[in-house]
């Protein structure tokens, strides 16, 4: 699936072919900080279907407990996280943020990891008002 994307404010910008199956819900502690949230939902492109087509991208390493470095790429502008990479050269694969896509309404998840750090509340959404806020 062809997709593209972009950080809230619009200076990073790319393309990519994903596997649409392939779509994921992290509840690691470390996805929860980097995002702010309860968890992650990315997609994984091959690092030669990856294309940035604008923007310089801000970079964090963080070092995992395995002692493997995680490139976080994010906007320098607004914040927004926009993917990750091993520290390959090239790296492998290249894990695109969910909510940068612009296709994202057609991706669903297809399996969740970490689960034993998620919290206790993200099982079921369904009892909890809704409101729509403009």
């Amino acid at each position: 699936m062809e997709i593209d994307g972009q950080c809230h404010c619009g200076y990073i910008t790319y393309e990519a072919e994903i596997e649409p199956e392939m779509v994921s819900i992290c509840h690691c502690s470390d996805c929860q900080r980097l995002t702010g949230s309860a968890y992650r939902v990315s997609t994984v492109a091959a690092h030669e279907d990856f294309r940035l087509t604008s923007g310089e991208p801000s970079i964090y390493v963080k070092i995992g407990e395995s002692g493997n470095r995680s490139l976080q790429y994010f906007c320098p502008r607004c914040g927004s996280p926009c993917y990750r990479t091993g520290e390959g050269d090239p790296p492998d694969e290249v894990t695109i943020r969910v909510g940068t896509i612009n296709q994202r309404r057609a991706l669903v998840p297809t399996m969740q990891i970490w689960c034993s750090s998620a919290l206790p509340w993200v099982e079921d959404l369904r009892h909890f008002p809704k409101q729509q806020k403009d």
